[in-house]
């Protein structure tokens, strides 16, 4: 693995909707050789639910207008594969007090694919089998991403 440099090679700035207004933080993206790097870190997360866990996907569409996100199509998914197989089925985050760090190395996309498109966090977590996006509830939280 090599050593990361200080820059990401895209970033989504994540903002909350109604049901969570004080979401935010923002989602890094690093193209390693083996894979992208995603790092995630969040503050604001609702107290529900009561697990702590919130789904975490990238979506088709980066558009993030409109109450509770509307416009940001399914989960990123160019092989047609099954949920929870989708190229944008990502770990899901753990709240602790509001806050949440994740870092995952995927080989699912690349870097240079998923620019443009979206990064959504959900009210629920994902159940990891219903079809076809894990019923993991409504968008609370999105952000576009963007190269930097």
């Amino acid at each position: 693995m090599r050593k990361l440099s200080l820059c990401p090679d895209a970033v989504a700035k994540i903002h909350g909707g109604e049901q969570a207004p004080c979401l935010k933080g923002s989602v890094k993206f690093y193209q390693l050789p083996e894979g992208v790097l995603v790092e995630a870190e969040l503050t604001g997360l609702p107290s529900q639910p009561p697990s702590g866990f919130f789904a975490f996907h990238i979506h088709e569409k980066g558009d993030c207008s409109g109450e509770g996100f509307p416009n940001t199509g399914g989960h990123y998914d160019p092989e047609s594969r099954p949920h929870p197989f989708h190229a944008g089925d990502l770990p899901p985050l753990l709240s602790c007090k509001g806050g949440a760090y994740l870092a995952v190395i995927t080989g699912r996309f690349c870097v240079k694919d998923v620019i443009g498109r979206s990064v959504v966090i959900h009210a629920g977590p994902d159940d990891l089998h219903s079809r076809p996006a894990g019923n993991a509830g409504a968008k609370i939280g999105c952000g576009v991403i963007c190269k930097t």
